[in-house]
């Protein structure tokens, strides 16, 4: 059987169904109880892998104390359509590797997003060009084209577009838009589509200096984003922390983790560029190339 795939929509409704279980006073075990089931499927059900019938959803609810409808409804509502059976397979969907895609699924909801870049300029901020130079040496398979990669790429923009757009928030390392990963002309359009994007309300954008001023001085390590996911039940906005590594991908959650890279944050966001003082930097790059 292929795995259950994680989705945003399964991790808010993870989240509401352990908010249920601690406001009860009860165990996962005792919670399972309610529908006939196990402590770990309770447990594959709270990290969103697992689903769970409507029926058995409304039971677990109740028994629980949570008896209100429009409440109810807002389960029933995360629990609608959230398992994503076929959508990864067909069109450039499926150029989306297996543990990028619930980070591609939680763009769609979040409300704030917040990264660190360090060597490539944000997915969510490339031009075509520059994300078909990244493609380039990549080879074609039988079902997958660079024209693909592409196209999956530029999809995940569509968030920035949207009537109820996220704000995101990106801190830039220099050598993002120093590093000549296309010919000069194509850096220097994407660099003048990031002063252009930096003009909009929700489009964040600084960058951090190799040369920097004393006490505007940090070190810079591996990439992370910071996600905030609202949710329409009770138990708050689902939070976590992806990271990227060599051959290895992480979606975090627990506090202490968060409040790591919550610290790592406020520390490179204050020692970088202001908005403004960004925005003329991106501008003296652009005139270099």
């Amino acid at each position: 059987m292929a795995p259950t795939v994680r989705t945003a929509r399964k991790l808010l409704l993870g989240r509401e169904i352990a908010h249920m279980i601690e406001k009860a006073g009860v165990s996962q075990a005792e919670a399972a109880k309610l529908i006939e089931t196990s402590q770990p499927r309770i447990a594959s059900l709270i990290s969103g892998g697992s689903s769970i019938s409507p029926g058995d959803l409304v039971l677990l609810a109740q028994g629980l104390g949570f008896g209100d409808e429009g409440y109810q409804e807002a389960l029933r509502d995360l629990r609608r359509d959230n398992h994503k059976r076929g959508f990864w397979s067909t069109g450039h969907n499926r150029a989306y590797a297996e543990d990028l895609r619930l980070l591609v699924d939680l763009e769609k909801h979040v409300d704030q997003m917040r990264s660190l870049e360090v060597e490539v300029i944000p997915g969510l901020l490339q031009t075509a060009a520059y994300a078909r130079a990244m493609h380039a040496d990549l080879p074609d398979t039988d079902d997958l084209t660079v024209d693909d990669m592409v196209q999956a790429r530029l999809a995940r923009q569509d968030i920035l577009d949207k009537p109820d757009a996220p704000t995101v928030h990106f801190v830039m390392s220099e050598s993002c838009l120093r590093r000549m990963w296309a010919p000069a002309d194509v850096m220097r359009d994407q660099i003048e589509h990031l002063i252009a994007l930096s003009d909009r309300e929700n489009v964040l954008i600084q960058v951090l200096p190799f040369d920097m001023p004393p006490k505007r001085r940090t070190a810079v390590q591996g990439r992370f984003t910071l996600l905030r996911v609202p949710s329409p039940g009770a138990a708050g906005p689902l939070e976590l922390a992806y990271t990227e590594g060599e051959g290895e991908i992480r979606y975090l959650d627990d506090k202490k983790a968060l409040a790591a890279y919550e610290s790592a944050w406020v520390r490179l966001a204050d020692a970088a560029l202001r908005f403004d003082e960004s925005r003329t930097f991106l501008k003296k790059v652009a005139r270099e190339m």
